[in-house]
């Protein structure tokens, strides 16, 4: 029998609690092992039950979800953070992905897109909320922003498909907006990874904020 994923939920609203503990019992691979209230509680119960993944509110009383993820980051780096929140704001989002969260889903969009934030957290992904990704994107499309590395011999096409994958966009979606085949698309990211020898998600993400590419969050 498949081992369970063991969460942890922290939130201080009761309603959002239980509906967050709904959604993720009704997958059969998770399991929830957890529950918190404020941010100090969160911390405690995580040292206490070490799950795998926790998915912590933004805005608690006591702690922020920021603050949070910071310690956890330091204190059981082994426990991947998603964060849960209103705000659609880029300000947040840096400030999420800087304290080192795995994912940003917005509270409005969470039945449709927790349970994708949680498996590609568990893949060793890092997953941003398509809504916050749009607001990006059109950001970045209207000032024509495409950043290429310096030193690096990638070309503008495997640039401009690894910068839409440290978004968060799958290769179908890359391929419907650039407008060029999902093989084709494959063979620029697998390029891209390789010359820049970065072999996961999360280091492609770094990668991105190190060079520029997610100037406009």
């Amino acid at each position: 029998m498949t081992e369970k994923t063991r969460i942890v939920l922290a939130d201080d609203h009761p309603i959002v609690l239980t509906g967050l503990r709904n959604l993720i019992e009704s997958e059969p691979d998770f399991a929830v092992v957890g529950e918190a209230t404020s941010g100090a509680e969160s911390l405690r119960v995580i040292r206490d039950t070490r799950p795998d993944i926790a998915i912590v509110d933004i805005s608690m009383p006591g702690m922020s979800g920021i603050v949070l993820t910071r310690r956890l980051s330091e204190e059981a780096k082994d426990v991947k953070v998603l964060l849960l929140t209103l705000h659609e704001d880029r300000a947040y989002l840096r400030q999420a992905l800087d304290a080192g969260a795995r994912g940003y889903v917005v509270k409005r969009s969470a039945a449709a897109n927790l349970v994708s934030a949680i498996r590609s957290a568990i893949a060793g992904g890092v997953y941003i909320d398509p809504a916050v990704v749009n607001r990006v994107l059109s950001r970045s499309l209207a000032n024509n922003q495409v950043a290429i590395p310096e030193g690096r011999d990638l070309t503008d096409r495997e640039t401009e498909v690894l910068k839409l994958s440290s978004l968060g966009l799958t290769n179908k979606e890359i391929s419907h907006r650039i407008g060029v085949g999902v093989k084709s698309i494959e063979t620029f990211k697998s390029r891209g990874l390789a010359k820049l020898e970065i072999r996961s998600r999360a280091d492609l993400l770094r990668y991105a904020s190190q060079v520029g590419w997610l100037a406009d969050i």
